[in-house]
């Protein structure tokens, strides 16, 4: 009974995702010629039909790359079009009320529709497949000690190696990290979607990344889709030390930093040997009077984090929403969508908006980033900085944090929206 609900519903969300743009397109009063009309009805109708199936083949237990590659790029289409097919909608009810055309107001949305459509498609296709920008931000860190003043610890995350071959695009990304001489380098999860034998020549080029102090890596919940256990062997056959719920110290100048990891929080669900999290056992042994920099997949874990008094969590995750509007649907589900938000007392997180992408290959009002963050002893957490992005050839663009004071609990509705990193 609950897998026909389940059916059913998946079918309903379907009919209207591609019902809408259909309907905008072609059928809302436009009066296109017939040969038109009977075209986009054609056209959306072998899309429709066809959608599931690619989306079974690309990404079930075949795992076609071919077909996950259209189908992903399907979905991206269909959920901009069925988005602004939802703005020409209400603006076709406004100028309808105005008594405003009749045929032509219908056409003029139509073709803006599809327009805008285009050209946000462009551009975001342009976002998720360039080097991310490099996103700059001092965090201060009240507990760190002097000798570890100016740590560069480099945030990577959700570079989602899969169908779409990004070989090349991962050596400019390793070659990017690299030129910020980084003391630290952090892969925040969802490292591929598919097994490491898919991915070997993609993930290849983290071998070359370098640190000073440590190259760090936990799951994310993608792992758990293929081969967790598999990626964490590949990341240290890489040369990073996968933070399997535990720590590593780094030390620098007298003072030294605990670098703890944690299992994807759907790792226990997964059913895997071993795999769950478990902040106790990551951070056993862990000296309590250190400052703790806690890798955990998904911003909500910073609830269990401020609860046992973590000074900084490093999470990804969310993709800043990856295709606006969908950031709205994150915030159902996390407490954060991008940027540095302060929760409890003593612990902040820094939620990365992803190296990469997922699925369809898209990024729209949602960019990828590579970041540095540049630790600072003392101070204020989560307090107003002005930082710099550049792009990775170099080029200077400005960026801004908010405080994040008024976030004062994990569960703060707006910690969110009053501490994230604006948009590049």
């Amino acid at each position: 009974m609950r897998r026909r609900l389940g059916g059913a519903v998946v079918i309903l969300v379907l009919a209207v995702l591609f019902f809408l743009p259909w309907w905008t397109l072609f059928a809302s009063g436009a009066d296109w010629p017939f040969p038109v009309f009977l075209a986009g009805t054609v056209v959306f109708a072998a899309w429709l039909v066809a959608f599931p199936f690619l989306m079974a083949a690309g990404h079930g237990h075949r795992r076609a790359d071919r077909a996950a590659r259209v189908a992903d790029s399907s979905l991206g289409v269909i959920w901009v079009l069925f988005t602004w097919s939802v703005l020409g909608g209400l603006v076709h009810l406004v100028l309808m009320g105005l008594g405003v055309g009749g045929a032509e107001r219908a056409r003029t949305i139509a073709v803006a529709v599809a327009a805008i459509s285009a050209g946000l498609l462009a551009w975001g296709h342009h976002e998720a497949m360039r080097v991310p920008r490099v996103k700059r931000l001092d965090v201060h860190v009240p507990r760190l000690g002097a000798g570890l003043d100016g740590t560069h610890v480099v945030v990577l995350a959700d570079t989602h190696y899969g169908p779409i071959d990004r070989a090349g695009w991962s050596a400019r990304v390793a070659e990017a990290v690299n030129a910020l001489d980084a003391d630290v380098v952090v892969h925040a999860g969802d490292i591929a979607d598919g097994t490491p034998a898919q991915r070997r020549e993609q993930s290849a080029p983290l071998g070359t990344i370098r640190s000073r102090l440590a190259k760090v890596y936990v799951t994310g919940n993608h792992e758990y889709f293929g081969e967790a256990q598999g990626w964490l062997d590949r990341m240290a056959e890489l040369g990073w030390e996968p933070l399997h719920n535990t720590h590593v110290v780094v030390e620098r100048g007298g003072d030294s930093l605990v670098l703890a990891g944690v299992d994807d929080v759907t790792a226990e669900s997964s059913g895997l040997a071993g795999h769950r999290t478990n902040l106790a056992g990551a951070l056993a042994g862990a000296d309590p009077d250190r400052p703790v920099l806690l890798v955990a997949h998904q911003p909500k874990y910073v609830r269990q984090a401020a609860a046992a008094g973590i000074d900084l969590q490093v999470s990804g995750h969310t993709h800043g929403g990856q295709i606006w509007p969908f950031n709205f649907l994150v915030r159902i589900d996390q407490p954060v969508v991008h940027g540095l938000s302060r929760h409890g007392e003593r612990t902040q997180l820094y939620t990365s908006r992803g190296t990469g992408f997922w699925g369809p290959p898209f990024r729209v009002f949602a960019p990828s980033e590579i970041t540095l963050l540049t630790l600072r002893a003392g101070g204020e957490p989560a307090t107003a900085e002005r930082t710099g992005d550049t792009t990775a050839d170099g080029t200077a663009s400005t960026d801004r944090t908010a405080r994040a004071d008024s976030a004062d609990s994990a569960d703060s509705a707006d910690s969110a929206d009053s501490a994230n990193v604006d948009d590049s």
